[in-house]
C-alpha cells in the first residue's frame, strides 16, 4: 500500500555521513517536531537526478526555509558513501541532508519502490517529493514513470 497524505511515516533507519563516519538515523530523529521537505530519486549521479532534481532543492533551499521548512532531505536507494559523494559534488552541504536508504527499506515501507532491473539498477525508489510535518505526510507528489514534474523543488514550493 502506498503512503498517503495524512499518514505517519513508517519507522525506518537511514544512514548519514558525519565527521565520525556513517551513522544511523531513525525516522523520528529526522522528522519529529520538524517541517521537512523530503524528496527521493531513483539513483545518485543519474542524469535527471543530478542535472535537475537535487540541484533544484539546493538552489531553492533558502526559499523553502523562508516558507517554514526546517530541513531538506534527499534519499535514494544508494549506500551512504555514494550519497555523501553525490552531495559533495552537488554542493548540497548545509542545504540538503543526504540520507542513504541503502536496502530500500524506507521506499518499500512507503510503497514507493520501483523495479529498475531493466536498467541494471535493481529495486529503487520512485521519484517523489513530500512535505512532512512532525512525521506526518502533508503533501505528496509522486512522478508517473520517468517523468520529472511534480517532485521538483519549484512544484513543492508552490504547494506550501
Amino acid at each position: 500500500m502506498t503512503i498517503e497524505v495524512g499518514n505517519k511515516l513508517p519507522d525506518a533507519v537511514f544512514m548519514e555521513m558525519t565527521d565520525n563516519g556513517p551513522e544511523p538515523r531513525k525516522t523520528d530523529d529526522i522528522f519529529a517536531g520538524k517541517t521537512v521537505a523530503l524528496f527521493a530519486v531513483p539513483g545518485a549521479f543519474t542524469p535527471t537526478c543530478s542535472a535537475k532534481h537535487l540541484p533544484g532543492f539546493v538552489e531553492k533551499a533558502d526559499a523553502l526555509h523562508d516558507k517554514g521548512v526546517d530541513d531538506i532531505v534527499c534519499t535514494s536507494v544508494n549506500d551512504v558513501f555514494v550519497m555523501n559523494a553525490w552531495g559533495e559534488s552537488s554542493h548540497a552541504d548545509g542545504k540538503v541532508r543526504m540520507l542513504a536508504d541503502g536496502n530500500g527499506a524506507f521506499a518499500k515501507a512507503c510503497g514507493l519502490e520501483m523495479d529498475a532491473s531493466g536498467f541494471g539498477m535493481g529495486e529503487r525508489s520512485k521519484r517523489y517529493s513530500m512535505l512532512v510535518k512532525d512525521g506526518v505526510v502533508e503533501k505528496l507528489n509522486v512522478e508517473d514513470g520517468g517523468e520529472y514534474k511534480v517532485s521538483s523543488a519549484d512544484y513543492l514550493l508552490g504547494e506550501i
